[in-house]
């Protein structure tokens, strides 16, 4: 498959324009036309991970962490980045980084760690984005309506909350006639015709319309395709930071912790509260959430799972009657790699890898 494709594929589900304005997400290195067949997924992309790709000939990497991140004023192998760069050019390596985007989106990083804890019916912690929605009006000729229905639908068009395919079908009467110039699939130039049509009406999220609208318009039989698009008021499907959840059965702040370690397979973990306190309320931002601790609170949850506490934080958090488990940036997204490899594994058209390069920056002695 080639590159560019398999991108469209990734932000069909994980839309880029979900990122905060200040990350750097989508593809950084490479060729939008290099065909894909094996993938690497990381958390993040050092000299060592590079390496592995390069031994494992692999033609993509996909990392969590921007691999790009701050500016960069040249490119050269004196500089530790620019090195780098030019190994994944050398070995026509494409790179790909998807960071907020993919903890903010559906079945994205914070859904998968609620998910492997066992923590159901999830509610989005701070709310981010809500995409705007549009109607779009197709008329195609009877006998194609299936094929432009199933077009739509593989573009994902016509989501209507967890309901896929959504449509509404009125069958009429279109006229039209063709002036000199023309190539017509229905009747003869200079003629009045009428044609048997069906108007296809289905809803579109915003940042998917052009997208869905060039693909409409590629499978259509008709030289000039008649179609409307209405901006709605509908409120289209909320995305944004962190989960939270009810349990449900309560746990005390010590049990909730050696869940955690269990699950993630962590030898010591860090926690701000008493740990007999009793926890039915779970709040969660994989990474560094700890700015999160007072809207945490607020919509009444327990504790309030992320990395990253610093030491005031912390003190903050313990004088507002706050539970906090501080599991480490590390921990908390190197599970990146699991979530997607799924996902591509799912398309069923690749090797997909999970690198075994151990990135966290710290040791617990």
């Amino acid at each position: 498959m080639k590159l560019c494709n398999l991108i469209d594929k990734i932000e069909s589900k994980y839309p880029t324009n979900l990122a905060y304005s200040w990350d750097n997400v989508g593809l950084l290195v490479g060729d939008y036309e290099n065909d894909i067949k094996k993938i690497l997924v990381t958390l993040e992309a050092n000299e060592a991970v590079v390496d592995e790709a390069i031994s494992n000939n692999v033609d993509l990497i996909i990392t969590h962490h921007p691999f790009i991140f701050s500016k960069i004023s040249r490119v050269n192998s004196g500089d530790l980045k620019g090195r780098l760069i030019l190994k994944l050019i050398k070995n026509d390596i494409s790179l790909y980084s998807m960071h907020t985007n993919f903890d903010i989106a559906k079945d994205g990083l914070n859904d998968y760690f609620m998910e492997i804890m066992g923590f159901k019916n999830c509610e989005i912690l701070e709310e981010t984005h809500s995409e705007k929605l549009y109607k779009l009006v197709i008329y195609v000729p009877v006998g194609y309506e299936d094929k432009i229905r199933a077009v739509l639908g593989a573009n994902n068009a016509g989501y209507i909350g967890n309901y896929s395919h959504c449509t509404f079908n009125t069958s009429g009467t279109g006229t039209f006639k063709a002036e000199e110039g023309t190539n017509p699939f229905i009747g003869e130039i200079g003629q009045i015709e009428k044609a048997d049509e069906v108007k296809i009406e289905t809803v579109v999220q915003e940042g998917i319309l052009n997208k869905v609208v060039q693909e409409v318009l590629k499978a259509h039989p008709y030289e000039e395709v008649a179609y409307d698009v209405y901006e709605l008021k509908n409120q289209g499907q909320k995305e944004g930071l962190g989960r939270i959840s009810t349990l449900d059965k309560e746990m005390t702040l010590e049990e909730l912790a050696n869940k955690i370690k269990s699950t993630l397979n962590m030898d010591k973990i860090r926690l701000v509260g008493n740990l007999d306190s009793k926890i039915n309320r779970v709040a969660l931002c994989t990474g560094a959430g700890s700015d999160l601790v007072k809207l945490s609170k607020a919509k009444g949850a327990d504790v309030l799972i992320t990395g990253d506490m610093k030491y005031h934080e912390a003190q903050d958090a313990l004088d507002m009657g706050m539970n906090v488990v501080d599991c480490g940036h590390f921990d908390t997204e190197d599970i990146f790699k699991d979530v997607m490899k799924r996902f591509i594994d799912s398309f069923e058209e690749f090797e997909t890898i999970k690198s075994e390069v151990y990135l966290n920056p710290f040791k617990i002695i």
